[in-house]
């Protein structure tokens, strides 16, 4: 995105406060919707604009956009605010059918923007013939009446504790697996292994079989099996998951990987089994722990991994890929190597973010792994080092200044924080931070949003018990 030139310096901050100088020239994405939301309010023309993000299966999600006059004065500023703001909505919603009624011209931008050589190119081909397996499309209507009426079905998985179960979460490194009775685990596991880059899709398989098989001897029966995993699952079938990125063969992607947990399903008698992302596990876990709802769960690792439980305590159908989320909105915001973009999640609230900042906090760690230097500075900041608390600092101040927008699109109680930058004395600086910023510049939400993070039984037994209560029986 260009820089905002067009708008009085009083009515868009240059920079978004954050207590120290490591990065002072980030500017917040809410920053500048807040600006530009008061100034629509005043300027005579304003009118409204309209999203209907859709599915192939029917689902739909609506959101409502008021915009300044489309004229030249005010042209930029509408593009970027519509493009930024349908961004985010892909990736927490998710969708391959964008209906848009509002000027013409800012539908021909949107859908040269996301076409398959645009600058939104990476998204096109993802949600389009990856996720949802059919061509993205951008569809000007001219009237509102014309758009897909709203089709939002909640999942309602989780919280079925009775029988006997198998729960199971795949992640990078290790595979865990718990037998669980009534709710009561009586039996964990875990087994390290190296998913990443297999390219025969039967190393998974084994594996998963085997921690399957490991837990059903600790039962007197099998009634349902739920799991979790990172990536994106929509109907029990596996349609992007980094844990399968060494299957390159889109052939046997699609006749192996894709249906792999339906095989097993037949496996085991067709008992009731269900898998989805491990992000919606966590905050499944946390709704069951909290016994409250409305919790969205971000992990800072690897990536941003995120989940969210909604106001009726259900799970949704969203992708809530905040990775991918723009946040920052200045010209030259970090780019994510993947997809391209500027100013998204990946590049504040995870292990990315700490390497980033780290020259600039008198870290001079060459061509260290991200893992090893957040395990430095991490250290570092035990022994007292101070541009390692301004690093923790900084990204507690992205998140102060980031839940505000994050509040403007899902409605939120608890923030349940977790994953490995949130580790030791750097984690508690972050909380500390945002939470002070939440009070100090935004207090009704200061009032209404909790920060947390997990409790000693949901850290052991937490994502297991949620996992193993996906299916109902």
């Amino acid at each position: 995105m260009e820089a905002i030139t067009t708008t009085p310096d009083t009515m868009v901050p240059k920079k978004s406060p954050i207590l120290t100088d490591l990065d002072p020239s980030y500017r917040s994405a809410w920053s500048v919707i807040s600006a530009f939301k008061r100034e629509v309010a005043r300027t005579p023309g304003s009118a409204p604009a309209h999203l209907a993000i859709e599915r192939p299966d029917g689902s739909c999600f609506h959101h409502t956009i008021n915009l300044l006059p489309h004229t030249s004065g005010y042209r930029f500023r509408n593009e970027q605010i519509v493009e930024r703001s349908l961004k985010f909505l892909l990736w927490m919603k998710g969708g391959s059918r964008i209906h848009f009624n509002g000027p013409k011209e800012l539908a021909n931008y949107l859908s040269a923007t996301y076409s398959p050589k645009g600058e939104r190119g990476f998204d096109n081909h993802f949600l389009g013939r990856r996720v949802f397996r059919e061509p993205f499309q951008i569809i000007h209507h001219e009237t509102r009446d014309t758009l897909p009426c709203v089709n939002s079905t909640e999942s309602k998985l989780g919280g079925h504790l009775e029988g006997c179960r198998i729960g199971f979460d795949l992640g990078g490194s290790d595979r865990k697996t718990s037998a669980v009775i009534d709710g009561e685990v009586v039996f964990s596991e875990e087994i390290p292994w190296d998913p990443y880059f297999q390219e025969d899709p039967n190393y998974h398989l084994e594996g998963i079989r085997h921690s399957l098989e490991s837990a059903a001897k600790h039962l007197p029966r099998v009634d349902a099996i739920g799991g979790s995993a990172a990536g994106v699952y929509i109907d029990n079938e596996v349609r992007a998951a980094s844990l399968f990125r060494g299957v390159t063969d889109q052939k046997v992607f699609d006749e192996q990987v894709r249906p792999i947990f339906k095989n097993l399903r037949k496996e085991w008698n067709n008992v009731p089994f269900d898998v989805i992302n491990d992000g919606e596990v966590t905050a499944l876990a946390a709704a069951l722990s909290l016994k409250s709802d409305s919790i969205l769960g971000i992990a800072m690792g690897t990536s941003q991994a995120a989940g969210y439980c909604n106001p009726s305590g259900n799970i949704t159908p969203w992708l809530n890929e905040l990775a991918f989320a723009p946040i920052d909105l200045r010209s030259d915001a970090p780019v994510d190597e993947w997809s391209g973009d500027h100013g998204c999640g990946v590049q504040y609230f995870s292990q990315q973010a700490v390497a980033r900042l780290a020259p600039a906090a008198g870290f001079d760690f060459g061509d260290m792994s991200y893992p090893l230097q957040l395990v430095e500075v991490q250290k570092a900041m035990k022994e007292g080092h101070p541009g390692a608390h301004s690093i923790f600092q900084t990204i507690g101040g992205y998140l102060g200044h980031t839940i505000p927008l994050y509040a403007h699109f899902y409605e939120l109680k608890h923030l349940l924080l977790l994953g490995r930058v949130l580790s030791g004395d750097g984690g508690q600086v972050i909380i500390d931070t945002a939470t002070g910023i939440l009070a100090n510049e935004y207090p009704d939400l200061g009032e209404k949003i909790s920060l947390s993070t997990p409790d000693e039984k949901l850290k052991r037994h937490g994502q297991a018990i949620a996992a193993a209560s996906l299916p109902s029986l």
